[in-house]
């Protein structure tokens, strides 16, 4: 890789454009960077990282890449020419940063860009030049990373020599040093692999506490399923023992269970015994007693029925006759009913036929006393002529019903046939107005229908005004914000500017008096402190009033403080012109007050058509019922013509009904006030005579069953044995008592032959031949059989229950001993390895991490790669060794660096060098290790090395001799970049970059001297 030129705009402390051109200035192979503190020295380097990878180092990223002294117009950007794997590449970087806007006032946001440009011989029209190669970020930071074959950190340690971390590395302890190194080689697979190994261990060793936990549990369920009398676990097996000690103890409980299930059963076998005969014993005791007291029992139940013999006798023959009574009692209940019967009938025919007094026959009701005395056929006669009279008269009484109803339905007609006249004239007049109403509603929705097209546009319109008056507001706000903000920040740049050169000019005075200060404590012949030399031609002299480290450090307090004011500033007044940019975009040009009368006009208009498209829908309702009520008029004015004629024709025919209803009344009536008066004296005979007619019929009937139920009753009476019916009646009893009679006499009976079969039994008599029986002591007997069995089966069941309990936790105590095994043997093994891949091993005697062992490896490398330069700088005397030694205490081991001091033949530790042995130690270490990173990374040559500071701590013949070695860099065709502001560098190294501060910002000059 091969820098060529690097072009810088607006970036770090450079306010405009400055030009690097590292083929003029690298071309005798060294060239030196200086400038006073804080110029930018390290801003060139930062510039060429962000070409690079978009970023700065590190330990600057946090820093603005903008400068603060740059015109807002101009846009910070970093353009840098170099060479990659052979080809000629141009990277053009712009940051994400604020521009002022092209039209009108304020910032605005500018996006970053990337460029990457490749020279070619036939860029265009065959002339050569840069041909674009991507604009992509992604894109562009991937092929160069990939040409590179380093990332930004690897490239800030091997291209960007930092001198001061390499001397803590050449000091620093193993972990100082592992970080570095796993920074530049990618090691984290080695630590990924470790912390796998641990993983695994951790997840193994669960699994494994986790069986034997399992296992002592069984083992516990085993010894509680043994019982207390059981070998305690405890003495079989202790803490120490493996699996296989768990399958002995197991065993051993199982032989003792079943010879306990053994004794157990045969107890069981012998209680079972002796409780069947407590229980025959039981059975045989309760049936004698049992015999013995049923024919007590029916001894005392025969003396009982003796005693009762009359009267249950005198029952029986009672409970006979009335049962031969009991069939007369129908008969007896229907005589009486018959004779009830019969005196009703003779009182209602009285009743009927002395209703009939006063009335006549058909033909003149005047003489009714005939009919209350005449026969039933003689009323039967007369009936039958009164209803064909009634009959006759029925269409008489429906003419005289009709009549007045055809003289009312006559007058509703004549009313409605005016009625219907009068709507046919009202549709006549109304439809001869309808087409003026039709043309005034047609031009009145055209003007709405015109006004709701408006208020579309006028909404739109009002939305839009409404939003640009509060962008305009928000507009002027911020921009009186911003002409405030922008004094302040130009304010606090000034003063962020003095604070910091006031901390330069201390920190530059305080070297310049320690410098004086070690200079007056030199005598001539005595080696100085610092770099060892005897003579001392020109001491430094002290200037101005001293300057403490308290005073620096208030002073670096200050700038700190300063900066920070500024760069909230900054972003204050940054994020104030995005927000006016957005707000100005939105309002436009006018102002706040334009906008707002605008939006008052749009409001009024609005409002006024509004009112007036609002009309378009009752409109349109009141043309569509102006059609609906054409229809209707004219649907009214012919119906009304129709129904007037239908009228017309109606009154006539009633006209005509009513002439013949007045003949036919007329004569049906006679000389009764009307039809129905003489209908209804007809009516009021005709049903006297029929309910006469139906009294002295029913009357007749309750005779002839009267007579029939007497005969009926004493041939009954005398079949059943009585003499008459009277007789029978005494008799009889209620059917409760005569149910209760037969109950006690069926009662006596069964008992007199249940005591006669029990007395016959030869059971029961030879029972009571017998000693009384005693059950309640053979059943004591029983119960106490039956408690021993009980407590002999549950001591059976507990001894085949452990029994079979053990059997089955042995089964299981075998198969898990069997699968801890391949569990055990694994988890020996991963622990091994991760104990070894950790450093804590008994085996790891260095106690070196893989990481670290890998690291130890690399950093062997790059001490051998040290060495040779190391050599040539320290006059052949140091070189530098690997040592993978055990470090003391719990420090890590294999990342120790050792000196060899090739004038005392010993080795030693790298701390005991001095500042100027430091120096070119450390840097032969960063050149070594540039080269050992060169080489994982692919190979990719570095043509270009930059090397920041640490040469002032070297002596004269030191220097000369390290500026050769660095010298000798050019034999692979190098440039390298030496960053200082060590005075003797300026004569001795020609080729010069100056970076010169200033008040407006940091510029760049190449300068050339001739070596003295």
């Amino acid at each position: 890789m091969r820098l060529h030129r690097l072009r810088i705009t607006a970036f770090g402390p450079f306010a405009g454009t400055e030009q690097v051109d590292f083929d003029d200035l690298g071309s005798a192979g060294l060239f030196l960077l200086r400038g006073a503190t804080g110029a930018g020295k390290s801003s060139v380097l930062d510039a060429v990282c962000f070409a690079l990878y978009g970023e700065v180092p590190g330990a600057r990223k946090g820093n603005p890449l903008r400068s603060d002294h740059a015109e807002p117009g101009l846009l910070t950007e970093v353009e840098l020419e170099l060479t990659l794997g052979g080809q000629r590449l141009k990277v053009l970087r712009r940051p994400e940063q604020l521009r002022p806007k092209k039209r009108g006032t304020g910032m605005t946001p500018e996006k970053p860009e990337t460029l990457l440009s490749e020279w070619a011989p036939d860029a265009g029209e065959g002339e050569p030049g840069w041909r674009a190669v991507s604009r992509s970020h992604q894109e562009a930071g991937e092929q160069i990373h990939r040409l590179i074959g380093m990332s930004r950190d690897q490239f800030c340690q091997v291209v960007l020599l930092p001198q001061g971390d390499f001397a803590r590395f050449l000091r620093g302890d193993a972990n100082e040093r592992a970080k570095l190194l796993r920074q530049l080689f990618d090691t984290g697979r080695f630590e990924q692999v470790e912390r796998w190994l641990a993983e695994q261990k951790s997840r193994q060793e669960a699994v494994v506490r986790a069986d034997r936990r399992q296992l002592h549990a069984l083992a516990t369920r085993a010894e509680q399923a043994a019982g207390p009398s059981a070998e305690p676990l405890a003495d079989w097996v202790p803490d120490s023992a493996g699996p296989e000690a768990f399958l002995g103890w197991a065993a051993l409980l199982r032989a003792d269970a079943a010879e306990r299930a053994g004794v157990a059963a045969l107890a069981l076998a012998a209680a079972e015994r002796a409780h069947e005969l407590a229980r025959d014993r039981l059975r045989t005791a309760r049936e004698l007693a049992e015999r013995q007291q049923r024919h007590t029992e029916a001894v005392r139940a025969a003396a009982e029925l003796a005693g009762n013999a009359e009267a249950h006798q005198r029952d029986a023959d009672r409970l006979a006759v009335a049962q031969q009574a009991a069939t007369v009692e129908p008969f007896l209940h229907r005589h009486t009913a018959a004779t009830a019967a019969l005196a009703g009938a003779e009182a209602a025919e009285h009743r009927a036929r002395t209703a009939l007094a006063g009335r006549g026959g058909p033909g003149a009701p005047d003489t009714g006393t005939d009919l209350h005395r005449a026969g039933a056929e003689h009323l039967a006669e007369a009936e039958r002529g009164l209803r064909a009279d009634l009959g006759r008269l029925d269409a008489a009484r429906a003419d005289e019903h009709r009549l007045p109803e055809a003289l009312r339905e006559a007058e509703r007609t004549n009313h409605q046939l005016g009625l219907a006249e009068e709507a046919a004239d009202n549709a006549a007049d109304w439809l001869l107005d309808f087409d003026t109403r039709v043309k005034e509603l047609q031009e009145q929705q055209a003007t709405a229908r015109a006004a709701e097209a408006r208020v579309e546009q006028l909404d739109a319109r009002r939305a839009e005004l409404r939003t640009r008056l509060t962008a305009a507001a928000e507009r002027d706000r911020l921009r009186g914000r911003i002409a405030t903000a922008e004094g302040e920040s130009a304010t606090l740049r000034e003063l962020a500017a003095e604070a910091r050169e006031h901390t330069l000019d201390l920190r530059e005075r305080r070297l310049a008096g320690m410098a004086a200060e070690l200079a007056a404590g030199l005598t001539d012949g005595a080696p100085c402190r610092v770099c060892g030399a005897t003579a001392h031609p020109a001491p430094a002299e002290p200037s101005g009033a001293p300057v403490g480290q308290a005073d620096e450090q208030r002073a670096q307090a200050e700038q700190q403080q300063a900066e920070r004011r500024r760069d909230a500033a900054a972003q204050e007044l940054a994020a104030l012109r995005v927000a006016e940019a957005a707000a100005a975009a939105t309002a436009g040009d006018d102002s706040a007050e334009q906008l707002a009368d605008a939006l008052t006009r749009a409001d009024a208009e609005l409002r006024a058509t509004l009112t007036v498209a609002d009309a378009l829908g009752q409109l349109q309702r009141q043309a569509d019922q102006l059609t609906r009520q054409q229809q209707d008029r004219q649907a009214e004015q012919e119906q009304a013509r129709v129904r007037a004629a239908a009228l017309t024709a109606r009154l006539q025919t009633l006209a005509e009904e009513r002439e013949r209803l007045t003949e036919r009344i007329d004569a049906a009536k006679g000389g009764a006030p009307s039809v129905a008066a003489r209908a209804a004296a007809l009516a009021s005979l005709a049903d006297a005579v029929a309910t006469a007619l139906a009294a002295a019929r029913a009357r007749s009937e309750a005779a002839g069953r009267l007579s029939d139920a007497e005969a009926e009753l004493a041939s009954t009476s005398r079949s059943a044995g009585f003499a008459s019916p009277a007789e029978a009646g005494a008799a009889l009893l209620p059917a409760a008592e005569r149910e209760a009679l037969r109950t006690r006499v069926e009662r006596a009976r069964t008992d007199r032959e249940l005591v006669e079969h029990r007395l016959a039994q030869p059971e029961l008599t030879a029972a009571a031949a017998l000693p009384p029986a005693d059950p309640a002591a053979a059943g004591e007997d029983e119960q106490q059989a039956l408690t021993r069995l009980r407590a002999a089966d549950t001591a059976d069941s507990s001894a085949r229950t452990r029994v079979t309990d053990l059997a089955g936790l042995g089964r299981r105590l075998t198969e898990l001993v069997r699968a801890l095994g391949p569990s055990l043997a694994h988890y020996e093994q991963i622990k091994r390895l991760a104990e070894l891949a950790s450093g804590t091993s008994a085996e790891n005697v260095l106690r070196m991490r893989l990481e670290s062992y890998v690291l130890a490896a690399r950093l062997e490398q790059v001490a051998a790669a040290a060495s040779g330069r190391l050599l040539r700088m320290s006059g052949g005397r140091y070189t530098l060794v690997h040592s993978d030694g055990r470090a003391s205490g719990n420090r890590r081991s294999g990342l120790s660096l050792r000196v060899v001091d090739a004038w005392t033949g010993q080795d030693r530790d790298t701390s005991t060098l001095s500042g100027g042995e430091s120096f070119f130690a450390s840097l032969a270490l960063a050149l070594g290790l540039a080269d050992v990173v060169t080489d994982e990374s692919g190979g990719m040559p570095l043509d270009t090395l930059f090397i920041d500071e640490g040469f002032g701590s070297l002596d004269e013949q030191t220097l000369e001799e390290v500026l050769d070695v660095l010298d000798g860099l050019r034999e692979r065709d190098r440039a390298v970049g030496i960053v200082s502001h060590v005075a003797d560098l300026r004569s001795r190294i020609p080729a010069q970059l100056l970076v010169q501060k200033g008040r407006h910002g940091s510029t760049l000059r190449l300068t050339t001297r001739e070596r003295p």
